[in-house]
C-alpha cells in the first residue's frame, strides 16, 4: 500500500499553538477519482490565517476536524491525472492540506497553474510572486486604491504580506511608513524601502509616533494587525482615507477575547472606507496583479523576504514560530 505522511490536528490550541497540538502521521495515499488529480507537495505555506481554522468556530473556511490534516496553501506537482487540463508534471498552487500527497479537483479553492521562470527559486511562487504578492496587490490597489503621492501605513511590515506591500507602494510612488516589533525588524522594513520604520515596541505612544511620521495624515492603512494598532491609527486617517483589512493577527491566538475598538466614530468623522478582503474573491484582477509582480521582480524592485525550512515534519515548528512573532517575511517549508 502506498502511503503519505501528513500533519494532523491532535487538539485545539489554547493561545499560541504548541508542538503537542500536532502529530506527524502516516495515511494511505489518496487515489484521484474521475476529473481529479494527485499532487505531490513541493512547497507548503505557513500563514497566520491557519490559526483561525484550528479553533472550533466559524471562519471563512470550516474548522479543521480533530485527527484531520491541517489546511493550507500548497505548491505542488501533478503526479497522476484524470483530467486532461492538468497533465502529469504540471506545477500548481491550491488550497490543500499538510500532506506529502493530496487529491484535488479542477474547482479547488485558489487552484492555478504555475509556470516558473528559469533560475527563479520555486518557493518565490508561494511568496512575493504568488499568494503573498497577490494579497498585497489586491489590498493595496483594489481595496486601498493607493495612488502616487499618497501616504501608506503598513502594520506587520516585516512580515510576508507587509514587506511586499512596502515594496509595491514604493514602486507606485507612495510615501510608506512601516510598523514592526523590535529594532531588527524595523531595519528590515527600512531595507525594503520604507521611508519611515517605527518600532512599536519602543514607542510608548504609538499614535504619537505615527502622527510625527505622517503630520498630514494617512491616506491608506494596510492593516495586518487590528486591535490597539487599528485604534491608534483611526484618528490619524485623512479625509476619505481607505483601510484595507488583510488580517488581525493580534487576536488570532486569543479569539475568545477580541479587542473592541472604541473609536469607530472616526469612520464617520473622516468619511473613511474600511473593508476586509480575501484575495481570491477578486479573480478579475489577479492577472494584472501577477503581471506587475513579475515585472517588478525582473526589474529588481521586488525582493522576496522569506524564511525557509525543509521537511514536512518542520511544519508545526515553522507555524508556531510564525504565531509567536519569531519570524520575518514569508514562512515556507520545502517538502
Amino acid at each position: 500500500m502506498q502511503t503519505t505522511r501528513q500533519i494532523t490536528l491532535v487538539r485545539r490550541p489554547s493561545g499560541v499553538p504548541l508542538p503537542t497540538d500536532f502529530a506527524l502521521t502516516v495515511a494511505p495515499r489518496p487515489v484521484p477519482g474521475p476529473g481529479e488529480i494527485l499532487v505531490k507537495m513541493r512547497v507548503c505555506s505557513c500563514d497566520p490565517a491557519i490559526r483561525g481554522f484550528l479553533d472550533d468556530r466559524p471562519s471563512y473556511l470550516p474548522p479543521v476536524a480533530l485527527g484531520a490534516p491541517i489546511n493550507g496553501m500548497s505548491l505542488g506537482e501533478v503526479v497522476e491525472s484524470h483530467n486532461p487540463d492538468w497533465p502529469v508534471g504540471t506545477l500548481l498552487r491550491t488550497f490543500a492540506v499538510w500532506s506529502e500527497y493530496y487529491v484535488v479537483g479542477a474547482d479547488a479553492l485558489g487552484i492555478e497553474k504555475v509556470e516558473p521562470v528559469s533560475g527563479v527559486p520555486l518557493q518565490h511562487y508561494m511568496g512575493a510572486l504568488g499568494p503573498v504578492g497577490l494579497t498585497a496587490w489586491v489590498g493595496l490597489f483594489e481595496i486601498g486604491k493607493a495612488k502616487a503621492g499618497e501616504t501608506v501605513l503598513v502594520s506587520a511590515a516585516a512580515g510576508a504580506t507587509g514587506s511586499t506591500v512596502v515594496q509595491l507602494a514604493k514602486a507606485a510612488g507612495c510615501r510608506v511608513i512601516g510598523l514592526a516589533g523590535g529594532p531588527a525588524k524595523a531595519q528590515i522594513v527600512r531595507d525594503m524601502g520604507a521611508d519611515v520604520a517605527i518600532d512599536y515596541k519602543a514607542a510608548p505612544d504609538l499614535a504619537a509616533a505615527i502622527a510625527q511620521a505622517a503630520p498630514e495624515g494617512i491616506d491608506v492603512y494596510f492593516d495586518n494587525v487590528g486591535a490597539e494598532t487599528l485604534e491608534a491609527v483611526l484618528p490619524l486617517m485623512r479625509l476619505h482615507g481607505r483601510i484595507a483589512v488583510c488580517g488581525m493577527i493580534a487576536q488570532y491566538n486569543d479569539a475568545d477575547n477580541p479587542h473592541g475598538n472604541r473609536n469607530l466614530w472616526q469612520l464617520v468623522v473622516n468619511r473613511l472606507t474600511m473593508r476586509g478582503f480575501i484575495t481570491y474573491d477578486h479573480p478579475e484582477v489577479l492577472g494584472e496583479a501577477q503581471a506587475m509582480l513579475d515585472r517588478l521582480f525582473s526589474e529588481g524592485k521586488l525582493k522576496p523576504l522569506e524564511n525557509v525550512r525543509e521537511g514536512l515534519e518542520k511544519l508545526p515548528e515553522a507555524f508556531i514560530d510564525l504565531m509567536s512573532g519569531r519570524t520575518t517575511g514569508k514562512t515556507l517549508v520545502l517538502i
